[in-house]
């Protein structure tokens, strides 16, 4: 696949060595232009290349934003993401620290404002760059690798991302619509930085979901995870919040 990665700090860059790694061809822009990615472009070979944010977002059929969120500016124009899978790693940090309140809205439904005709997909953001880095595993089954959590309510666009995640050796697993599922992929939720495997976290919304039933097939996680969405005090949180996976 290729694919377009705006912003080359820690996710961005990760997610490029990553993606060249398990055979997809990348382009990968920063602000500071493609003189600065020299070293990097090198690191990754020939599968990577660096270019202008509008050519990297041009090149791809999937763009993957890892940029401030903060920082409108740093997001293309939409004519260049005009019907493409658009896959947003950014959470909404305050420069000074913190989190933006977005009161019903979540992070992602804002930035499909600035690009309303995208197929935008939740994905990459819970995860602390170090385990992105270090523990993919294809060698085991999908079950035990390591979870990327991913919301969406473009379910071709959905799978399209989950196929990419199972590449590098992770595990996709739906958290539902880009409202609800968004909302519990967002910082401070507790599937945040969390290491849990593709079973644990299944396991862990089922316990979450014991009032509503004694055992729920996989196919139905996403739709009972949308009833779960709205509530702002979940119990049982896991204990720590891991690092703040910053990029």
């Amino acid at each position: 696949m290729k694919i377009g990665i705006l912003g080359a700090g820690r996710i961005g860059a990760t997610v490029a060595r990553l993606f060249v790694a398990a055979g997809h061809e990348v382009v990968i822009s920063n602000s500071r232009g493609p003189e600065s990615l020299r070293a990097l472009v090198a690191e990754l070979g020939a599968r990577g290349h660096a270019a202008s944010v509008n050519e990297a977002a041009a090149f791809g059929e999937a763009t993957l934003l890892a940029v401030p969120w903060h920082l409108a500016a740093a997001v293309p124009s939409s004519n260049l993401l005009r019907g493409k899978i658009v896959i947003d790693a950014m959470n909404p940090y305050k420069p000074e620290g913190g989190f933006y309140d977005l009161g019903d809205s979540t992070s992602s439904e804002e930035v499909l404002k600035r690009l309303p005709e995208a197929r935008m997909v939740k994905a990459f953001n819970t995860i602390y760059y170090e385990h992105l880095a270090t523990r993919g595993r294809k060698d085991l089954p999908v079950e035990e690798r390591h979870a990327i959590y991913l919301a969406s309510d473009d379910l071709p666009a959905k799978d399209a991302v989950a196929t990419l995640i199972e590449s590098i050796g992770f595990a996709p697993v739906d958290t539902g619509s880009l409202r609800e599922g968004g909302r519990l992929q967002q910082p401070e939720s507790p599937i945040y930085n969390q290491t849990f495997t593709a079973r644990e976290a299944r396991a862990f919304f089922r316990n979450e979901l014991h009032k509503l039933a004694d055992v729920l097939p996989d196919g139905a996680l996403p739709r009972a995870l949308e009833a779960l969405g709205p509530l702002r005090a979940w119990p049982n949180k896991p204990p720590g919040s891991g690092k703040s996976g910053k990029y």
